[in-house]
Formats: structure tokens, sequence, C-alpha cells
């Protein structure tokens, strides 16, 4: 049965909610940073990731022995937001906080924790996450990438596709098969820190519809890994990935990638609201109650991946549904530049929504297992 009890913000994060605000009105004025939709995609800026780390908003749930701040889900979730609506590229950092980091802490061996952590939370590592591949398509377990046993470590082989920011990134984290599969498709996968200047790392752009170079291809050939490299343990790595995924699909990023875009349409008229937006408008609150409840497990230390996974798919049809409402009441207004931007690329960007952190009938799929329908 899903779990999703009414959770509410508790006054701390509201108050941080103005600091941050007050921060990136004045990153605004300082022409630091244009407004994006889809910033945790497209907006890279190392030295906008820095700026964060500075003000401890980022690695802000974890322990401070590795360099976090022992806050609160919740307050995390309130930058989170604050962020987004702003549209700030949070890009260089968005992986290794919201999935690497909780890797390490939960899997990762203490060496590995008191390397990395500290350097992603002051903002300054890059981690790139290699799953996809080209003839796995939705069904990850039939991964063809493989590790093989050599003295001291192991020998990567094999290629992933749609590795956001593998080019720039100083790490990756790959996952790979170390074992057959069979009896247990999942069975025999496991997780590898590589260092992206290792021999035999190469890195191809995927160039998007909009001409922005955030998705590559990574290949890895004979690239060697030493043993204190492997990431948890050997031939546990799907249920590692799967522990992984309420944190990657729940979060603020599902629904408020186009609210730069709504924000600008509103802001050449925004005492115009028809009945549809209103409508949209109820969505949008439902789905951050959605959001915020699985924030609230995640803080109680549940792992709620279903109703993640809920939250994902309700997500990703709101935010295709401001696209289309936007681009057909612009007919009756005065659009400007600004406007213009944004709207071409939410439009642009929009279709990878459906395929990033699962796709859509891979997540329905999920949902209707733990309903009985299926």
């Amino acid at each position: 049965m899903m779990r999703l009890p009414p959770t509410e913000l508790p006054a701390a994060a509201e108050s941080l909610r103005r600091e941050v605000r007050d921060f990136l009105d004045a990153e605004r004025r300082a022409s630091t940073f244009v407004p994006q939709c889809d910033s945790w995609v497209t907006g890279h800026s190392p030295e906008f990731s820095r700026k964060l780390g500075e003000r401890g908003w980022i690695g802000m749930t974890w322990p401070k022995r590795y360099g976090g701040h022992e806050r609160s889900s919740l307050e995390r979730y309130v930058v989170i937001e604050e962020l987004l609506a702003a549209g700030a590229p949070v890009g260089a950092h968005w992986a290794a906080d919201r999935q690497v980091g909780p890797s390490l802490l939960h899997f990762g061996t203490e060496t590995q924790r008191q390397n990395f952590l500290p350097r992603i939370a002051r903002g300054e590592l890059c981690v790139a996450i290699g799953l996809s591949e080209t003839e796995a398509g939705s069904d990850l377990a039939s991964l063809r990438s493989r590790a093989h046993r050599i003295p001291g470590g192991w020998r990567l082989d094999g290629a992933k596709v749609w590795t956001s920011y593998a080019h720039v990134a100083q790490y990756g984290i790959f996952l790979c098969r170390t074992a057959s599969s069979e009896g247990n498709r999942h069975s025999g996968l496991s997780q590898f820190i590589v260092d992206m200047k290792s021999p035999g790392v190469a890195v191809q752009p995927i160039i998007s519809m909009d001409g922005q170079h955030h998705f590559n291809e990574v290949r890895l050939e004979g690239v060697d890994v030493a043993d204190d490299m492997v990431l948890g343990t050997v031939g546990q790595g799907w249920s590692q990935i799967t522990a992984e995924l309420a944190f990657e699909r729940s979060g603020p990023e599902r629904f408020l990638s186009t609210l730069p875009l709504l924000r600008a349409f509103y802001g050449e008229s925004p005492s115009d609201a028809t009945a549809e937006a209103v409508r949209m408008l109820a969505r949008l609150w439902t789905i951050r109650r959605l959001s915020l409840a699985v924030a609230g497990q995640l803080d109680a230390g549940v792992a709620p991946n279903v109703e993640a996974a809920l939250v994902k798919d309700l997500g990703t049809r709101f935010e295709r549904s401001v696209i289309d409402f936007v681009r057909d009441a612009r007919t009756a207004r005065v659009s400007d530049g600004e406007f213009d931007r944004l709207l071409a690329q939410a439009t642009l960007s929009n279709p990878g929504a459906t395929l990033r952190g699962g796709t859509t009938e891979v997540l329905r799929g999920v949902v209707a297992r733990e309903l009985g329908l299926r």
C-alpha cells in the first residue's frame, strides 16, 4: 500500500526560503545567470555551484564530518524549489548532490566518503552516472557493459548513452555486469567509480534538438578500476540503484522544470487567469503536496520508491501541459524575446522528460504492481 501522509514545512524551512530568494534576486541583478527551463539538466555553471556550496546548500542533509550540514530533507526541499523556480544553473552538481552523495553514504567505504563527499558539498565535483545503454532501452537489466576480474581490480568494457555532463565530469559511476544473469537478471550487477581521465574512457557528444550539449555516449574500452573504487558490494548493483530511485524521481525537478516559462507567461499579465489556468495551478499544487509527502518519508528514513514513481509520472504529464497551455494561449498575447526563448527551450527539451528517471511505461508498471493491477 502506498504511503503519502501529509507533510508540512517547518518554520526553519520557510525562513531558509527567504534567504535563498534574496540570494537568487541578487544573482539575477548581477546577471550571473539567465533563467532557463530544465535548468538542472541544461544549466551547467561550476562557479554558481561553488557559490551554493559556500552557503551550505549542497550536501545539506549529510553528516558534518563529510562536509555536510545535517539539515532536514524538508529544508533541502525548499532550497531545490527556489533554485528550480528561478531557473538557476545547477547542473554542475545536481547528480552528485541528489544521487551520488546518498549512495556513498549508504554503500560507500569510509575512504570513498572522505574523498568525495566534502568536494561534492563544496560544489567542486561533477559526477556523471552511467546506466542507460543503446540496446537495453528501458530494460536496464539487459545491459551489455561488463567488468572482468583482473589482479587488484576490474577491467570495464561497454558503452553508456544519455550520460549527462560526462564530458566535464571528473568521475563517473557506471553499472556493469560482473556475473552471469542466469536465473535472475537483476543479480550479478555492480557499480564502479571511474576517473573520467582513465585510459580507455572515450566521450562522444549527443547534441539535443535545441543545439545544447549535456548528453553523451561514453565508451569504456579496457578501463581498469581498482578494488577500492567499487561502490558497495559486488553483485548488488541492482539493489543499490533502486535504493536511489526515491531521490531521483520524487523531487521538485519532476514538476517545476517548466515553471520559469509559466512565470514568464504570467509576468506579461498576472491578473489574466483563465479557468484552465486555475485548473493547471491546482494540479501543480497537488503534485507538490505529493512530492512533499515523499520528502517527509525520506526525512523519516523511509524509502518510498513506489510513491516516487507516481510523483514522477504525474509531474512529467504536468510539465507537458504547461507547454501546451502557454503555446495555445500566447496567440492572444504580445510575447517578448524572453518568453519566446523559454517556450522554445521547454518545447525542445521536454521529450526527454518521459525518459530520464524512468520511462512513463516503467513508472506506471511500478505503481500498477503495488496496487495489484499487474
